[in-house]
């Protein structure tokens, strides 16, 4: 019997919430690719384009007469009218991909959690905002029937500060677009290194970080790094790409206050093809989060190829694995150092070119999509299963 599920996009702000949104477009688009059968209800609100949702017979855009941006009021809405929602369309089950949903739906829910950082780093949030994510994700955690954690690190943060929901945790991790295969192909028929920049950089080479401003992205520490690699490579340019977060004002004076205006750019947040032309020319990836909850732009860096390094946080262990050069986050001369590997070492930058696909080869949407698919089944039907996939066992492909 197929299934009319219900997906909450209430939360999506487009080009506001950061790589949420890469996650809820990517996965839409991919279950449209592996399910056939079932019928799909979003619920978007005023601002959410209609390209969110596939064009699709069994794909059915429900606009709601909300605004993300205004918070207090979404989550009302979704407290109050999203299950009368629910109720009138039959939902079967409904999909929360940006973590919450309402605590009184009427049919099953599957919960998205992409990280615990407001338990992990309470100190990288607004006072004023810190009670909501607590309070709205404990009840998730409480009253979803399935949970999916995107690494084993959020699986395991979930376990210690909720180890109610432990039962219900499923590893997902995130896929990765297959335009970045595309990207490496071209990347290694061109000869030698890449002396051709971004989409405002003019021909200067230049290392990328695709990360919202926030504070546990660390790019205080990534620009004090980079003003002292700059110092002995000074044809190099820093790219930073990203939605403009809580660190916008902060990360602004550093690059001032250092004299680098000329040869650090942040981007905001861009359109997709001009961040695929990033990927394609940059010269390296730096990766120098404190925090995350998978590592998606990591796992981006390497598909395309691009000689990587990251924080050693264990989340970068199960995507980059020995892959990238790893460096202690904390440490703004371990950052500048790893800048010259990636830059300098001509066996690392031979090997990313094809270790880096390598790596990241099992991570595709369709996978995520039917995992995701297959928890919802699970939900809708009362199925309980092993809450015990590795991000390992999660990767494989699927048997044929």
């Amino acid at each position: 019997m197929a299934l009319r599920i219900g997906i909450n996009a209430l939360y999506l702000i487009p080009g506001g919430v950061g790589g949420t949104e890469i996650y809820l477009r990517h996965l839409l688009q991919a279950l449209h690719v592996v399910d056939d059968r079932n019928q799909y209800f979003v619920y978007v609100n005023k601002e959410t384009d209609p390209e969110l949702v596939p064009r699709a017979d069994s794909f059915h855009l429900v606009r709601c007469p909300v605004a993300a941006r205004h918070r207090p009021l979404r989550i009302i809405y979704e407290q109050t009218v999203l299950p009368a929602l629910l109720r009138k369309h039959r939902i079967s089950v409904v999909l929360n991909p940006g973590y919450t949903g309402p605590v009184a739906a009427p049919c099953p829910a599957v919960a998205v959690f992409h990280d615990l950082q407001h338990k992990v780093h309470p100190e990288f949030f607004r006072a004023a905002q810190l009670p909501f994510w607590i309070v709205l994700l404990w009840a998730a955690g409480r009253t979803s029937k399935r949970i999916i954690a995107v690494s084993p690190n959020t699986a395991a943060d979930l376990s210690r500060y909720m180890p109610f929901a432990a039962a219900k945790i499923s590893i997902v991790p995130h896929g990765v677009d297959s335009t970045f295969a595309e990207i490496a192909k071209r990347r290694r028929l061109r000869p030698g290194r890449t002396e051709t920049a971004g989409i405002t950089s003019g021909t200067k080479p230049f290392l990328l970080t695709v990360a919202t401003l926030h504070p546990h992205k660390n790019l205080d520490r990534l620009i004090q790094a980079f003003a002292g690699f700059h110092a002995t490579r000074p044809q190099y340019r820093l790219i930073v790409a990203g939605l403009r977060g809580f660190a916008t004002t902060q990360i602004e004076t550093l690059i001032r206050n250092l004299h680098l205006t000329d040869c650090v750019e942040l981007t905001g947040w861009i359109p997709r093809a001009d961040l695929y032309n990033l990927f394609e020319h940059a010269d390296g990836f730096v990766a120098p989060s404190l925090f995350e909850g998978f590592g998606l732009t990591l796992a981006e860096a390497l598909a395309a190829g691009i000689p990587t390094a990251c924080s050693n946080i264990s989340v970068s262990d199960a995507v980059a694995g020995t892959i990238a050069v790893r460096f202690d986050p904390h440490s703004v001369a371990a950052i500048r150092d790893a800048m010259h590997k990636v830059t300098g070492d001509r066996a690392f930058r031979e090997l990313a070119q094809t270790a880096g696909p390598a790596q990241v080869r099992f991570l595709s949407w369709t996978r995520t999509a039917a995992l995701t698919l297959e928890q919802l089944v699970n939900a809708a039907r009362g199925t309980r299963e092993d809450s015990g996939r590795t991000l390992s066992n999660a990767q494989s492909p699927p048997a044929r």
